[in-house]
Formats: structure tokens, sequence, C-alpha cells
């Protein structure tokens, strides 16, 4: 078993995985920058390593400083968590060149599935159902027109090395294919380091379904139950649940098997997430597979019962997996990401927190690394906290929700709670009637209002 890790990360998800090795008995080192010296990760942590300056590219992503902090530490293991390293599959190799267990996919299955055209193309094979779209990068202009034209439009612009929503433009037309591809190509470079695109059909009206995968060094791999992400701003999830208010029976049990056939096919190992679009017919697509935890994680932890980062630090320890084939959902869950940003206009909202109160009570979980007197950094991601609730039925789910995010207090920052408030009070959210335009409509209606 891994005796210590230390955790590439920061934030919520640094918390997170130190939270379960600490159950495990298991040591915990926290690396932070400059900026985060004073992160609750580096207090709750056995031992804590400054590895750079406040910029990502002089610390959380720089692998020597990291390499080195495990080395002086004599940390045996790491956790990327997700973002920064977590995808990164030159991160694996070195650990492996220096003995340490990377606690993920292998540094091939990253490759593979990290390359998001090449990734589709091997889904393909799977005989998984694939987006009509390209069957390689796009580099020129003409290229581009002469297969939009031929998949039909609107289709979609997507970086071949990323996710996240950066590197991502629809184009509805042959007159914005120039702007769009630029802005593409652009965006992507200045995420990834690489401009390649691949183009797919823009599906209107769809849902954004996602299937958590798991499998270990034996062969053993199992998938889990539909999370529902298709609430979201700018290609950003906002707001998840499971199970999907949209899928039935039926079609969780098809597309359950086919990401399970899918993971099964490439010897799939670690935690993972195959990632679909489903349309209006109920017709399923994989777009990407995720080779790292997920943000929203914790909604599948809910209904299942289950500890994912446990499994997955068991995983890398070699152990075979211990959940069974027929683990069954129980209830419904939800999870807001709260940011710390103007609900308005979405701008960031660093500064320090003066006041600060957390929802709690039956069927509440929050994971966040935010304190009060703690002064956030202008220089990550916004996410502050993630609420999950989880109750026997959607609408009690719902409302336990409603109830958390209006106890929640917190001052001298702005966050989108009343964002939230928002969309669990809109009519078609209550009704499940919902796809990944909604946020889009809702946002253009105008009916954010600030919190009373």
């Amino acid at each position: 078993m891994i005796s210590k890790i230390l955790v590439a990360n920061r934030g919520e998800i640094a918390l997170r995985i130190i939270r379960t090795a600490r159950e495990m008995e298991i040591k915990t080192v926290a690396v932070y920058s400059e900026a985060d010296r004073t992160s609750l990760h580096t207090m709750l942590a056995h031992e804590s390593v400054c590895i750079g300056p406040a910029k990502a590219a002089e610390s959380y992503l720089n692998i020597p400083n990291i390499i080195t902090a495990a080395q002086i530490t004599k940390a045996d293991a790491i956790h990327p968590g997700y973002g920064f390293l977590a995808e990164n599959p030159r991160f694996p190799e070195i650990c492996d060149s220096e003995d340490i267990t990377f606690i993920g996919p292998s540094a091939s299955l990253i490759n593979l599935l990290g390359d998001k055209n090449a990734a589709r193309l091997s889904m393909k094979k799977a005989k998984l159902p694939v987006i009509p779209g390209s069957n390689d990068v796009i580099v020129e202009l003409s290229e581009a027109k002469t297969i939009a034209k031929k998949i039909g439009y609107p289709v979609i612009l997507k970086a071949a090395s990323g996710g996240g929503g950066r590197g991502m433009r629809i184009v509805r037309s042959p007159n914005q294919m120039d702007e769009q591809l630029s802005i593409a190509q652009y965006e992507a470079k200045a995420a990834f380091g690489d401009p390649s695109l691949y183009m797919e059909k823009y599906i209107e009206n769809s849902r954004h379904i996602e299937i958590q995968v798991i499998g270990d060094t034996k062969g053993h791999v199992i998938a889990l139950g539909e999370r529902e992400c298709s609430i979201q701003r700018k290609h950003q999830k906002v707001l998840e649940e499971t199970p999907s208010p949209f899928i039935d029976e039926k079609l969780r049990k098809r597309i359950i098997k086919a990401a399970q056939d899918a993971a099964d096919s490439i010897g799939y190992q670690s935690l993972g997430t195959f990632e679909f679009l489903v349309d209006n017919e109920k017709r399923f697509y994989f777009m990407e597979a995720n080779t790292r935890v997920q943000v929203e994680h914790p909604i599948t932890e809910m209904v299942y019962g289950v500890d994912l980062i446990k499994e997955q630090i068991k995983i890398a320890s070699g152990e075979k997996l211990s959940l069974p084939h027929d683990l069954q959902m129980s209830g419904h869950s939800i999870e807001c990401r709260i940011n710390a940003e103007d609900p308005d206009t979405f701008i960031p909202s660093a500064g320090k927190i003066e006041f600060l109160v957390l929802p709690g009570g039956q069927g509440i979980r929050v994971d966040s690394a935010a304190y009060q007197g703690w002064t956030i950094p202008p220089d990550y991601d916004s996410l502050l906290a993630k609420v999950v609730a989880i109750a026997p039925t959607r609408e009690e789910a719902i409302r336990k929700m409603q109830t958390a995010l209006e106890m929640t207090t917190i001052v001298g920052i702005k966050t989108n709670i009343p964002l939230h408030l928002n969309i669990l009070s809109n009519p078609d959210f209550k009704k499940g009637n919902y796809t990944i335009q909604f946020l889009e409509t809702f946002l253009s209606k105008k009916i954010v209002k600030s919190k009373t």
C-alpha cells in the first residue's frame, strides 16, 4: 500500500484527496505556490512544500519542482487531482522514471484519450456511436469549409489537445468559418500549447451525459450510472445531477454498457469519464473521455455510497477493484459549483472572505477549501466550493439544495449563488426540461436576480 501521497494540486480537490488519504492512514504532502501560502490544504496535510511563485507555469505545472518536493518528503505517490498536470502524459512517465507511483491512468492511456480526435477514432473502432466529423485535425480554412459542407452546418470546432470549453467555437454558416477557426486555434494554442482542432456536427438541443468508469490493473472495469451535465455556460459546467431526469432505464443500461465495453476495449485503469451527447430522440454519441477524477464526482459518490478517490488510491497500490458490478443507485443528488464571481457579469471576484457560513445538515455535503479570513488569490480558477445535496427524490433534492444555498453566507466577495437559486426555481429545470442551451437562453432573458 502507498504510504505517503503528494497532492499536486490546490483548493477543494487537494483537500478532498487529503481527507480520503488521512482516512486510509496515509501521510500527505501539500504543495503550494506563494499565492497559496495560507490556503487550507497546506494546513491540513501532514507536510507542505512551496513549489514556486503564483504563476501556475512556475508552480503547479512545474514538474521538476513537484518531483523534487516528492523526493525530499519521501512521498512514494503523487495524486494530480484535476486540471494542471492531471492529463499530461509526460508527468506519469517522469513519476515512473523516479520510482514514484502516479495515481491515475498510464501515460499511454492519457496519450490515447488526451488527443480528442484520436480518441474519437479509437472509440469508433470500439463500435461506440460517434458524432459525424473530421477524421483528422484541421489546419486550413478551405479544408474546414469542405468538411463543414459535407456534414452540414452548424458545426463545432474543438481543441484536439484539451477540454473544459477552451478552444471550442460553434460555426453556423460558411461566412463565420474564417473568424471562428482563427479564434479557436488561438484559444487552443493559448490554453494547451497546441492549435490543432477537429470538427464535429453540432447537435442542437442535446443533453450532455457522462458515465463514470473505473478499472484496476487486473483487467476489471465497471461503469456507473450517468451524470447529467447540461447546465453549462460557455461549455463550462455549472450544475450537475444524477440520475438524469431525461434518461430512462432502457437508455441508461445501453449507455452504461457502451461506456464499459469501450473502457474494456482499451484496458482502462483508474478513474475516468466517458462523455456523450444525447439528442432529443435519445440517440447517444461519444464526445470525449477524461482520464482523471471529475469536478462533479461527488454526486456519483452520494448515490452509490462509495469513495471514488479511495478506490483510485487502492488501484494505484495494485489492489483489485472492490466495487461490485451490480452496484445500484439510491436517491437523487445535485451539485452546485459555487464560484467567486459576479453573478451578472461572471467577472471573477478575488478578495478577502470577511464572514463565512457554509451549509450543513442531513443530506448536504460541502467540498471547499474556503475559510473566514482567507484572501482568494486572483491567479486561479474561481471555484470556491461544491455544495452537494442528496434526497430520496429529485424534487426533495432540489428543495434541499435551495435551502442549503439560502442558508449560505459569504461576505467580502461576490458569488454565483443567486444564479443557482434562479436555476433551481425555474419551472423548466424543475420539470427536468432542459438541454445544453438552457443556461444561454436563461441568461438572455436577464432573469438573474440578486440574492435577498
